[in-house]
């Protein structure tokens, strides 16, 4: 990747991240809401909608050059943490895709009430896995370039 490419890549990837960060602020805030309010669920589930479009895009960007690619040039031992890091961004996506799915299933609104403190409850703990892995992706990156193989005197 040229390094104009890289630029456009990086800003592109911190368009979305801010995005995605507004729009994970807003589905919490919703889902505090939410209780039987048919005008939040249909906001939660735009905002649903706007995540599951921006992400694959997000990860596409993410992708380019290899999923973490510049942790497994400095540490190349680390490819199952990598790997599994990656098995999770891929189950959180389509844990999410199923979220909605659910959530547009149970529509009318008197079927969402059935449902709609478990999908708030399993929104909610989206949420927190899904920050913990983003922390867990910058940590990896932070890792392997501060890392100190063994330095001797």
């Amino acid at each position: 990747m040229t390094r104009k490419n890289s630029g456009i890549v990086n800003g592109a990837l911190e368009e979305i991240s801010a995005l995605e960060y507004i729009l994970l602020g807003d589905l919490l805030d919703l889902l505090e809401e939410s209780d039987g309010d048919a005008g939040a669920w249909k906001w939660i589930s735009q905002v649903l909608d706007t995540l599951l479009k921006m992400m694959p895009r997000e990860f596409e960007l993410q992708d380019e050059g290899g999923y973490l690619e510049e942790v497994l040039e400095e540490q190349p031992n680390w490819q199952g943490h990598v790997r599994n890091l990656y098995q999770e961004r891929c189950d959180l996506l389509k844990k999410l895709n199923e979220l909605q799915v659910r959530m547009q299933d149970s529509q009318p609104l008197h079927q969402m009430r059935r449902i709609a403190g478990e999908l708030r409850h399993e929104l909610r703990d989206w949420i927190t896995s899904y920050i913990a892995h983003q922390r867990h992706e910058r940590r990896i990156i932070q890792d392997a370039f501060n890392s100190d193989i063994g330095a001797a005197d």
